[in-house]
């Protein structure tokens, strides 16, 4: 009964409101082969905190970045600066707030994985758990969904681990960061986040999931607040780097 209920949600959206794809226009999808192909998915990884990126293993920072973060590193699909991929995340947390979005993004994502051969097998044997960047409950409500939660959730099948959503929130609202710059932003989300039920990440690797890494400063935050909570190490995890 479930499947023939979906089954007809999905017929029903499709009928009034069709797909059309985001690059080229073409109708039933969101983002057709095409399109997908011209979006370059990273090889390498990156230090994310380098003004000059070196090429580090295992999604880590450099030895003289990881001194001064909380964040471990970073795994990233692509760069911001493609259209495509800028024009995507746009429509996906602004709006219209397409949701649907979430499921091309995250493509995008476990193509970089795949490229890098990480899979199910090496995240579990490190006991990883997904936590997505929260929003204040004003925005969540204003939004109708956290765009960071959606793409955790196919990440959470694709690899097999679970989904923590009930261990950090956003206990302030702030200004958007987009509106600010480097050191505004650091300010601006200064202690607005805290981590709940502090037992579930005692002791385990946690992949912290974003859409975006620009200068990072609300991942660096975010992975302090879970590293003071217990966590053994915080990895971010996002569809694009800025």
């Amino acid at each position: 009964m479930g499947r023939i209920l979906t089954y007809v949600k999905d017929f029903l959206l499709d009928l009034f409101f069709p797909r059309f794809c985001v690059g080229c226009n073409q109708e039933g999808f969101y983002l057709c082969q095409d399109c997908l192909s011209l979006i370059e998915i990273l090889e390498n990884q990156y230090c994310p905190f380098c003004n000059l990126p070196k090429i580090v293993l295992d999604g880590k920072t450099c030895p003289r970045c990881k001194k001064l973060k909380a964040l471990s590193g970073l795994y990233f699909a692509t760069s911001y600066q493609t259209p495509l991929v800028k024009k995507m995340i746009s429509l996906f947390k602004y709006p219209p707030f397409i949701k649907e979005l979430s499921g091309p993004l995250t493509s995008l994502i476990i193509t970089h994985f795949q490229i890098l051969g990480k899979n199910h097998n090496v995240f579990k044997v490190k006991r990883f758990v997904l936590i997505p960047v929260p929003l204040h409950r004003k925005q969540l409500k204003k939004r109708g969904f956290n765009q960071s939660e959606e793409i955790a959730k196919g990440l959470s099948v694709f690899l097999d681990i679970p989904l923590m959503n009930n261990v950090l929130i956003k206990a302030k609202e702030t200004p958007p960061q987009v509106e600010l710059d480097e050191g505004a932003r650091r300010e601006n989300i200064k202690s607005v986040f805290l981590a709940k039920n502090p037992e579930l990440i005692k002791g385990k690797n946690v992949l912290l999931v974003d859409d975006v890494f620009t200068t990072g400063s609300t991942m660096e935050e975010c992975a302090r607040v879970l590293k003071a909570a217990g966590a053994k190490e915080v990895s971010g995890v996002t569809v694009a780097r800025g």
